[in-house]
């Protein structure tokens, strides 16, 4: 693997596409420590180390929000606007029929995804100002629309997001990888030398082996259920195209155990902690029925087992959910028919989408428990290891991430050595 790094370096445009990534990267990291003016640290920190709707946007931002600076957004208004237009393509025909017309449809698609992440990035701004005013000593500017300072703060966050978003695409253009997984990966990995200085104050040696022990045992798995796939035999009829005969052929269709990478994580978090959230703003209600409500909400999401189980099941259902959208078997029967191609076996048309349509439900099963057993690792691990460094301990989601940016791009670097006659990772 080493030697392979070295072969990747000694080709001119492969350093070149690395080292430009690297620099992307280190200008991300000086937003990072640019902050937005009126905001009270040391207040902010002690919120956001005790605020799990926080954490989780800050992992999702880079550690951004941490520090409060001009990139506090991170990538998460391009990540939701991403989202909802793969919703809306497969509900709206005007946006599938875009969707089919390849590079230029994908194009007005990516456009249309740049533009939504404008008024997103504003209403994300707007709603986490509100939320940090809510709380005591955090803004010291106040919150008003009529304020400059208000104003200002918006401004600042919205175009730090959007800076972002063009810094990603530029690393997919001009770089190795995927820009915005990039984003994300710098930020939790720039987490470490403060958790491990932190670590270095007060160490635990055998804490530390069992966490690494842990650590290595979920990194091989991710990367097995990550890689995995159900390789659909696909055989091609001969054809006869004017005065040409073209010989069929055999290939495959790859179907991944999980399809939908960690978005239906995110989507459970974000509906599990919301309704925390707001129930922690009408606690202290003066009318006695809404301040009860409250607190019992409060009460509920905070028992560790209910939250876990909850956990698990809404990142089981939302795998299912977000995999129907993403792969559709009655559009790939039908590709499938037009081109000439069937799976030996079973014939063309409904049989054969009913036949995708089984088989992804079979392995997404296995994909849909994978990733809720991810979700919930973190709460697993605490509740069986109380000694475990909380310090070091990083988030299922936060290692999913890690080790799916790593493995893609070790992938693109691999193909690009292969281009050369170099000796790749695999062997």
């Amino acid at each position: 693997m080493f030697e392979s790094l070295l072969n990747a370096f000694r080709a001119p445009d492969i350093r070149r596409r690395l080292l430009y990534v690297l620099g992307i990267l280190i200008v991300f990291r000086f937003l990072a420590h640019v902050p937005v003016p009126g905001v009270n640290q040391a207040s902010l920190a002690q919120y956001l180390s005790n605020n799990a709707l926080f954490g989780v946007l800050d992992l999702l931002s880079g550690g951004g929000l941490s520090s409060f600076s001009v990139v506090a957004l991170g990538v998460n208004p391009y990540i939701n606007a991403s989202i909802i237009m793969q919703l809306m393509t497969g509900v709206i025909p005007s946006l599938q029929m875009l969707q089919r017309e390849g590079e230029y449809g994908r194009q007005k698609i990516n456009q249309y995804t740049r533009y939504l992440a404008v008024p997103m990035a504003l209403l994300q701004a707007y709603g986490v100002l509100a939320l940090l005013n809510a709380q005591q000593n955090i803004l010291t500017t106040g919150f008003e629309l009529s304020r400059f300072e208000t104003l200002t703060q918006i401004v600042t966050l919205t175009a730090g997001s959007i800076l972002l978003m063009w810094l990603g695409e530029l690393i997919t253009e001009k770089g190795i990888g995927n820009g915005i997984s990039f984003i994300i990966f710098a930020g939790i990995i720039g987490r470490t030398p403060a958790a491990v200085q932190t670590f270095l104050e007060s160490p635990d040696v055998a804490a530390l082996v069992i966490f690494g022990i842990l650590g290595l045992l979920a990194i091989a798995v991710i990367i097995y259920i990550q890689e995995g796939q159900r390789r659909i035999p696909i055989q091609y009829a001969s054809r006869v195209r004017g005065r040409r005969m073209y010989q069929g052929g055999q290939t495959f269709l790859p179907l991944r155990v999980n399809q939908a990478g960690v978005i239906p994580i995110i989507f459970a978090v974000s509906i599990l902690l919301f309704p925390r959230q707001i129930a922690t703003y009408f606690t202290t209600s003066q009318v006695k029925i809404v301040a009860d409500i409250s607190l019992a909400i409060e009460q509920f999401f905070a028992n560790t087992f209910i939250y876990g189980l909850l956990y698990f099941l809404l990142t089981v259902g939302f795998t299912y959910f977000y995999t129907a959208f993403t792969f559709k078997p009655d559009e790939t029967a039908l590709q499938l028919q037009k081109n000439g191609g069937y799976i030996p076996g079973i014939r063309p048309g409904r049989p054969t989408e009913d036949y995708l349509a089984k088989v992804v439900f079979r392995i997404t099963l296995a994909g849909a428990f994978f990733l809720g057993a991810v979700a919930v690792a973190p709460y697993v691990a605490t509740a069986l290891l109380p000694t475990l460094p909380q310090n070091l301990a990083l988030g299922g989601t936060g290692i999913l991430i890690v080790v799916s940016v790593v493995v893609e791009t070790l992938k693109q670097i691999e193909a690009q050595l292969l281009m050369r006659n170099y000796e790749g990772f695999i062997r």
